[in-house]
């Protein structure tokens, strides 16, 4: 397989997922869409924008309120951050509990939709993802890395985050496909 057109289709796929995570609550949609297209091009099989947006349409039935409960989540971590700042008793510790909590969500999310199929259930899939995440300690650091990544170049230039989702998506795909074998 060409390296360079996986490369580019990883790219491809980080436009596909930032613009389809514009409304927020759809982002494990889309980030499950990402996934599955990725899965698609290394099996060799037929997929572009028209069987992404169709994934993306069947995650979101459910996936919105995992959406939800992510956004509510970071909700709440800016609310612990801002008692961190105010200089409240125990705010250092309540904000970095807050901050790993948040990573591990993030983490458990990512994992749950790069599992998703048409059909499946969030719920099942997070409490899998949930357990696969302690379990798997260097795959769930691996997820973290690609977070980081693309937090870092959002900050140094602001549309490099967008096909860098894509890069994060591969991650994940490669997370799961590394998982059998444990």
């Amino acid at each position: 397989m060409d390296r360079f057109a996986l490369f580019s289709e990883c790219l491809l796929a980080g436009v596909w997922i930032a613009v389809a995570a514009l409304p927020v609550l759809t982002f494990p949609a889309a980030f499950a869409a990402g996934t599955r297209h990725l899965r698609r091009y290394l099996d060799g099989e037929q997929g572009g924008l028209r069987e992404f947006a169709a994934d993306v349409r069947a995650a979101a039935r459910g996936g919105w309120i995992v959406g939800a409960a992510v956004c509510a989540a970071a909700a709440l971590l800016l609310l612990d951050l801002a008692a961190v700042r105010a200089g409240l008793p125990g705010g250092p510790l309540v904000g970095a509990v807050g901050i790993l909590a948040m990573i591990g969500l993030l983490v458990a999310v990512l994992r749950a939709a790069s599992c998703w199929e048409p059909g499946a259930l969030w719920r099942p899939l997070l409490a899998e993802a949930g357990r696969n995440t302690v379990r798997d300690p260097a795959g769930s650091l691996l997820l973290v890395c690609g977070m980081a990544v693309v937090v870092l170049s959002g900050a140094l230039v602001l549309p490099l985050a967008v096909p860098v989702l894509g890069a994060v998506a591969a991650a994940a795909t490669a997370v799961r496909a590394r998982r059998p074998a444990h």
